[in-house]
């Protein structure tokens, strides 16, 4: 039977590594990957784990402006995202922490 319960993260960063295999641009074009494995490493790093959390996406329907990243509940999508980008995405992290 279904259960509801309410989320235990402050954040959840969706990261998508849709692979279109070069046939229509994809977020994997810029190097989604990376940016998962860089922003789970400083994530961790700031000791925000259980607060942050940093998962996987399939397709968000916007490849066209990837790599996609979307942080709920807060509604924020991030696009043309590279993996140097991330220092920024933990900026806007800790500046949204800090808010609530």
């Amino acid at each position: 039977m279904l259960k509801q319960n309410e989320t235990p993260y402050v954040f959840h960063v969706f990261i998508c590594t849709n692979d279109r295999g070069g046939k229509r641009k994809s977020c994997t074009d810029n190097n989604s990957q990376l940016i998962k494995s860089k922003l789970k490493g400083t994530i961790n790093e700031k000791g925000w784990k259980g607060k942050v959390r940093i998962s996987t996406s399939g397709c968000m329907g916007v490849c066209a402006k990837g790599s996609n990243v979307m942080i709920y509940p807060q509604k924020i999508w991030l696009f043309e995202v590279f993996p140097d980008d991330v220092d920024e995405i933990v900026s806007i992290i800790e500046r949204v922490m800090t808010d609530e």
